[in-house]
C-alpha cells in the first residue's frame, strides 16, 4: 500500500516545481547590479542573463506536450526538474558572465518543459468535477512566487550573495525530484503521433523571436535593427506556422483545439488578462520608483498585497462560482479589476501607501477570481489524450500575452513621454499606460460576455437541473 494518494503526490510535486520555476523568472532583476559589479560588465551585457532564460523557455514550450505524451509525463517532468535543479547549482557556481548565461539557458529549457507537462499531469489526475477544488493550490505558484521573488532576491543578495538566489533551488529541487521519482505515476499516451518537425522548426524560433522582440523592445527600442528583425522574423514564422499546423495530422501546437468554444474563449481571456496584469505590474512599480522616488524594497512591499489578493480569491472562487455562475463571475471580476487599474492610474505625489496597497490587494483579488475560473474551465471539454497539447498551447499564448502586455505598456510610455521637454519622468505617461493595462482587461471582458455557463459546466463541477434530476433518479433506483 502506498503511503500517499496519487492526488496528494501530484499536487505537492506540481505546486513546488511550478513555484521554483515562477520565482526564478523574477529573482535575477534585484541581483543584476551586484552581478554587474562582480563580473565588471555592462548592464546591457548582463541583461542577457534574463533574455537567455526567457528565450530558452519559449523554445522548449511548444515541444513539451508531445514529449510528455510520447515518452511519459513523469519521465519528462522529472528530467526537466533535474535540468532546472542542476542548472541552478551551475548558475551559483558560475565564474564569469558567459558561464552564467549558458547555465540560465539550460535552466530556462527545464522551466519551459515543467510548466505544461506539470499541468497535463495535474488535469489528467483530477477529473473535471474535482478541478475547482484544486484552484486553491494552483494559484500559489502563479501569485506568490513572482511577488516573493524580488523580496527574497534582495534579502539573499544583501545578506549572503547573489549566488544564493540559485542555491536555494537545490535542496527543494532534490527533495521533489526524489519524491516524484518514488511516488509519481507514469502516463504515456498511445496516440502521441509522429514528431511534427515542420511545426517545431517554425514554432521554436517563431515563439523565441517574438518573445525576444517583445522583451527587448522596451529596452533597446522597437525600431532598433535587432529588435525589428526579430519581431518581423517571429511574426512571419508564426503566421506560416498557423497554416502548416492546421494541415498536419498530428500538429505540435494543435490550433484546432481553439475551435472548441470553451477552450478558445478562455484562451483569449487568459491572453488579454495576462497582458493586463503583467503590464500593470511593469508600469506601476516603475512609476512608484522613478516618478514618486521610492526605493526598490518599498516598491516590492507595496505591490505584495496583490499576491495576497490572488491567494484569497483562490480560496473563495469555487464558492462564488456556485452563486454567480461562470459568465457572471469572470465578467464581474474583469470589470472590477479594470476599475482598480483605473484608480491606480490616479496615483500621484503624497498618495497614501496603505490606500495603494488596498487597491493592489483588490486588483489581485478580482483578477484571481477570473484567472482561477479561466484556468479550470479552459480544459472542461479537453480529453485526456489531448491534454498535453492543450496545456502546451495554453501556456504558449499565455507567455506571449505576458510579453505583449509589457511591450505595449512600454510603447505607451515612450509615445506619451516624447512630448515632454525636460528629462523628468512624465507622470501622465505612466497614468495613460495604466489605463492601457485596464484596456487589456476590457478586451478580455468582451470575450467573457460570450461565455455560456452550460458550455463549461462539467469542468467546473456543476450540472444542469436535468442532469441533477437524472442522477437522483438513478441513485434512488439502486
Amino acid at each position: 500500500m502506498r503511503p500517499f494518494k496519487q492526488r496528494t503526490v501530484v499536487s505537492v510535486v506540481y505546486v513546488t516545481a511550478m513555484f521554483m520555476a515562477a520565482m526564478d523568472a523574477s529573482v535575477v532583476n534585484m541581483a543584476l547590479p551586484t552581478i554587474i559589479k562582480e563580473f565588471q560588465t555592462s548592464p546591457s551585457a548582463a541583461g542577457i542573463v534574463n533574455i537567455g532564460y526567457l528565450v530558452s523557455l519559449a523554445v522548449c514550450l511548444p515541444i513539451a506536450g508531445w514529449l510528455g505524451d510520447r515518452w511519459g509525463t513523469k519521465r519528462i517532468f522529472l528530467i526537466a526538474l533535474g535540468m532546472f535543479t542542476a542548472a541552478s547549482a551551475l548558475c551559483g557556481l558560475a565564474g564569469d558572465l558567459n558561464g552564467l548565461n549558458l547555465f540560465r539557458v539550460i535552466q530556462g529549457a527545464g522551466g519551459g518543459l515543467i510548466t505544461p507537462v506539470g499541468m497535463a499531469i495535474l488535469f489528467r489526475t483530477f477529473p473535471p468535477h474535482e478541478r475547482p477544488k484544486i484552484s486553491r493550490v494552483l494559484v500559489l505558484p502563479v501569485a506568490v512566487a513572482p511577488a516573493l521573488g524580488p523580496i527574497i532576491s534582495g534579502f539573499l543578495t544583501d545578506q549572503l550573495s547573489w549566488r544564493w538566489i540559485f542555491y536555494i533551488n537545490i535542496p527543494i529541487g532534490l527533495i521533489i525530484l526524489l519524491f516524484g521519482l518514488f511516488f509519481l505515476d507514469e502516463d504515456i499516451q498511445s496516440g502521441a503521433g509522429a514528431f511534427d518537425l515542420p511545426g517545431f522548426l517554425l514554432s521554436a524560433p517563431g515563439v523565441a523571436l517574438a518573445v525576444f522582440a517583445l522583451n527587448q523592445g522596451p529596452v533597446n527600442g522597437f525600431g532598433s535593427p535587432g529588435v525589428l528583425a526579430a519581431g518581423i522574423g517571429g511574426l512571419v514564422l508564426l503566421t506560416i506556422l498557423v497554416f502548416v499546423e492546421l494541415h498536419v495530422k498530428d500538429p505540435l501546437l494543435n490550433l484546432r483545439l481553439l475551435a472548441d468554444r470553451v477552450f478558445g474563449t478562455m484562451s483569449f481571456i487568459s491572453l488579454f488578462s495576462a497582458a493586463g496584469l503583467l503590464g500593470m505590474l511593469y508600469v506601476f512599480p516603475l512609476m512608484y520608483q522613478e516618478v514618486l522616488n521610492h526605493s526598490a524594497l518599498d516598491t516590492a512591499l507595496i505591490t505584495f498585497p496583490e499576491a495576497l489578493g490572488l491567494m484569497l480569491a483562490s480560496q473563495l472562487m469555487p464558492r462564488l462560482f456556485a452563486k454567480l455562475g461562470l459568465r457572471r463571475l469572470i465578467s464581474a471580476a474583469l470589470l472590477c479589476g479594470a476599475v482598480m487599474f483605473a484608480l491606480l492610474s490616479l496615483t500621484g505625489p503624497g498618495a497614501n501607501p496603505w490606500f495603494l496597497r488596498g487597491l493592489l490587494f483588490l486588483a489581485g483579488f478580482f483578477l484571481g477570481q477570473a484567472v482561477g475560473a479561466v484556468q479550470i474551465a479552459s480544459f472542461a471539454n479537453i480529453s485526456s489524450a489531448s491534454m498535453g497539447r492543450a496545456t502546451t498551447l495554453f501556456h504558449v499564448q499565455n507567455r506571449l500575452g505576458s510579453a505583449l502586455g509589457v511591450a505595449v505598456m512600454s510603447c505607451l510610455l515612450a509615445v506619451m513621454s516624447q512630448h515632454t521637454e525636460d528629462l523628468q519622468p512624465d507622470l501622465s505617461a505612466y497614468r495613460i499606460a495604466l489605463l492601457g493595462a485596464a484596456g487589456f482587461l476590457a478586451a478580455a471582458l468582451c470575450f467573457a460576455l460570450r461565455i455560456r455557463d452550460a458550455d463549461a459546466a462539467p469542468g467546473m463541477g456543476t450540472h444542469s437541473r436535468s442532469e441533477t434530476r437524472k442522477a437522483r433518479a438513478e441513485g434512488s433506483g439502486r
